[in-house]
């Protein structure tokens, strides 16, 4: 079923609309207000274009136009794997304008990821660029109408689209026929889980509560007109879309900036250019930032404020940000099924660095479990759930997995693991589902592992995330081979032919005879992940003793 904010209790419902945190305005009410308060003001800058808010309206509103001729209407889903650019965005509001529904995927998806997501979501159309990042999007759109019957219509931006529906063709005089925009309680997007099988879980957001978390978060970054926010991260992901991100600055009157990758020289020409006030990264980044701006000698000097997430980021690093960049540092947790925490602006050093902030709204609920769901004392480690007026109560058409994922309260079980201090800052400890974070990219090891298991010469195999200085955790795949053994290159090259997305191979292998078992006779990842750290720390030292 698709549900909206229905698919919380009455008595929530009525609780968070009477508070205020769910308001009666649609994203599309919110681009029409836009253009009326802030129309010549440049809304978005990707590379020589510069859109003003009033562009972006009509625009939009022409492309929901060509979208609705395609018969494209309420509630149908399309597939958006495009790349950080005016397109997204215009896209993004053509759908909400006449109620279609954009799937947000990520560039890095590939057929394994992007062929079960259209037959999951029944999606009529996909959108996608022509090429990017060295891979053509065509030769995958071509793919899609082959092996999924219900969908329509593949169109592709920036490019030669082929034998596919050229974007830039759909804009269309506005159309009176249009349907009316969908009404705030209304499902407004989809974004996807990063969940522990690997198959595609839909996060219904809608207007009204994601509307919430948008303000929300714009108010506690303290945005306005004259903030200009440098979209480094995939915009797809939750954190550069929301958090506050693309939209938050939107909303209050400010300018986006896309940026195609993280690369240090080009990033901090932008950052100079158009005189950058926020952006939003990963540890990875971070570091690779922090390395190279000395020797770059980057004019940074309107950076105000970096924002990290995604990962933990040690404190070591944190300590760095303001000493080598110039700019606050603001920690950020969250995940697209709702919760989102910040460090503040006025939290002590100590706070901004050993924490990773505490939750946006007052009404976020949150309860530290142990395995038994029993709440544990505080100050104490464990399982971190959460309910609230923006978090979710139930991922789309996934009942066997909402019984795993939701307790029958209502509150989200997270799969992470924290302990929270007096304040009500959080401080991340762990995962406690099996899903490796690759700097911020989550990793489903069930999904590698079972991928793995169709190669003729794998006869067992159990991945587990190994620490890494760089990006926090990388995956070492341990496999019980059948005969002749099988190198890390050819289990690369293996996955990608399957379709799998880049960041989910397997950074390292190692072939044992037997897997070590738990008492009760299952594979011991934990004594695996120990092994593996033990490997680690010897050839660390090794090297140091070459040296």
């Amino acid at each position: 079923m698709l549900k909206g904010t229905e698919a919380w209790p009455a008595d929530f419902a009525a609780r968070y609309r009477s508070a205020g945190y769910w308001r009666d305005e649609s994203f599309w009410d919110w681009l029409r207000g836009w253009a009326r308060g802030h129309g010549p003001r440049i809304a978005l800058v990707d590379g020589g274009r510069r859109w003003s808010y009033q562009e972006l309206y009509q625009r939009a509103e022409s492309l929901a136009a060509g979208l609705h001729r395609l018969g494209i209407g309420p509630t149908q889903r399309v597939v958006v794997q495009l790349p950080n650019s005016i397109e997204f965005v215009v896209l993004c509001f053509a759908l909400f304008r006449i109620g279609a529904i954009p799937v947000l995927a990520l560039p890095a998806h590939r057929r394994n990821e992007i062929v079960p997501l259209c037959g999951h979501s029944g999606a009529v159309a996909y959108v996608a660029a022509a090429q990017y990042g060295g891979f053509d999007y065509r030769l995958l759109a071509s793919e899609l109408r082959a092996l999924c019957p219900v969908l329509r219509h593949t169109i592709i931006a920036n490019g030669d689209a082929q034998v596919h529906l050229p974007f830039d063709s759909l804009y269309l005089a506005a159309d009176a026929a249009m349907p009316a925009p969908p009404d705030a309680n209304q499902v407004a997007l989809f974004q996807l889980s990063g969940g522990t099988t690997g198959a595609p879980k839909l996060i219904p957001r809608t207007h009204a509560d994601y509307g919430y978390s948008i303000r929300a978060s714009a108010e506690i970054c303290k945005l306005d007109i004259d903030s200009v926010y440098l979209a480094v991260l995939p915009v797809a992901h939750n954190f550069p879309l929301s958090s506050p991100g693309i939209l938050g600055v939107l909303h209050a009157g400010g300018r986006v900036v896309f940026a195609q990758n993280g690369d240090p020289e080009q990033v901090f020409e932008l950052i100079a250019r158009e005189r950058v006030t926020i952006t939003a990264v990963v540890p990875p980044l971070a570091l690779m930032w922090m390395e190279q701006a000395p020797s770059l000698d980057a004019d940074l000097s309107s950076l105000q404020v970096l924002q990290v997430g995604g990962a933990r980021l040690s404190v070591e690093a944190a300590r760095k940000v303001r000493p080598v960049l110039g700019c606050h540092l603001q920690q950020v947790f969250g995940m697209a099924e709702g919760l989102v925490c910040y460090t503040r602006f006025d939290d002590s050093d100590g706070m901004v660095t050993g924490t990773q902030g505490r939750p946006m709204s007052d009404a976020d609920e949150i309860r530290i479990v142990d395995d038994d769901d029993v709440d544990l004392p505080p100050g104490a480690t464990g399982h971190l759930l959460t309910r609230g007026p923006y978090t979710i109560r139930a991922y789309c058409e996934a009942v066997e997995h909402n019984g795993r994922s939701f307790t029958l309260d209502g509150f989200y079980r997270t799969g992470d693991l924290v302990r929270q201090l007096p304040s009500g800052h959080l401080v991340v400890e762990g995962r406690a589902k099996d899903l490796i974070n690759r700097g911020g990219d989550k990793v489903s090891a069930e999904e590698i592992e079972t991928m793995l298991l169709r190669h003729p010469a794998v006869l067992d195999v159990a991945l587990v995330a190994m620490p890494d200085g760089y990006l926090g955790e990388r995956s070492c795949a341990f496999v019980i081979a059948r005969e002749a053994p099988p190198n890390l290159p050819a289990i690369k090259r293996f996955l990608r032919d399957c379709g799998v997305a880049e960041f989910k191979l397997p950074d390292r292998l190692e072939l044992l005879e037997s897997f070590p078992q738990t008492g009760v006779g299952k594979v011991s990842k934990k004594a695996l992940r120990e092994w593996i750290v033990q490997i680690l720390a010897e050839e660390q030292a090794s090297k140091e003793v070459g040296l």
